[in-house]
């Protein structure tokens, strides 16, 4: 079985986006090599990116530029080619190479991919998709970069949890930026 995980980046007051969307703090981290190498990384590691429609659209605007491939070459280069798949019932296609478009529900969707033979699963950002597949226990790991900014308000990616569910720490890492990845996965209900 596939297994599906969320990579997402918080602020340490635990929001993946600011008021109206904003990720600009972001681009504002001190660059590391270290944190620059584990990127990189994770954008080799194959498998499907999924996305909501509002992450789809700032992922494709963002890593489809000759400043992406100029800046960041081997993520830019794992973002483009990768498969992905976008959740919307607004978008009437999907025009980043290497894209599906999924009007359905997304729970049942991703029960269908798990199933389905091949590399692993990997939302990034979409915190409305999280917080739908997290309640429906759909999520096996949580990787959770915590960055050393404070916004004060914003989004959180369990907004719309309805049900606690808890979660053991698995592993974590630390990196010379202040950045802290917590990796998580799902106790049993």
């Amino acid at each position: 079985m596939r297994k599906l995980v969320v990579f997402n980046q918080v602020t340490l007051d635990g929001y993946f986006a600011g008021v109206n969307g904003d990720i600009s703090w972001l681009n504002k981290a001190e660059r590391d090599a270290e944190w620059d190498a584990f990127t990189a990384g994770n954008a080799r590691g194959g498998g499907t990116l999924l996305f909501g429609r509002v992450t789809y659209e700032l992922m494709a605007d963002f890593w489809t530029t000759p400043y992406a491939a100029e800046n960041f070459p081997v993520v830019a280069e794992g973002m483009n080619r990768l498969p992905k798949v976008v959740f919307s019932r607004t978008l009437d296609q999907a025009s980043w190479h290497n894209t599906r478009l999924v009007k359905s529900d997304p729970a049942a969707e991703v029960r269908a991919m798990k199933k389905e033979p091949g590399r692993g699963m990997v939302i990034l950002g979409s915190g409305s998709i999280v917080s739908q597949l997290a309640q429906e226990g759909l999520i096996d790991e949580y990787q959770i970069a915590v960055f050393p900014v404070v916004l004060g308000k914003g989004r959180t990616m369990f907004e719309g949890v309805k049900e606690r569910f808890s979660l053991n720490l698995t592993r974590t890492r630390v990196f010379g930026n202040g950045n802290l990845l917590l990796c998580y996965e799902p106790t049993l209900r």
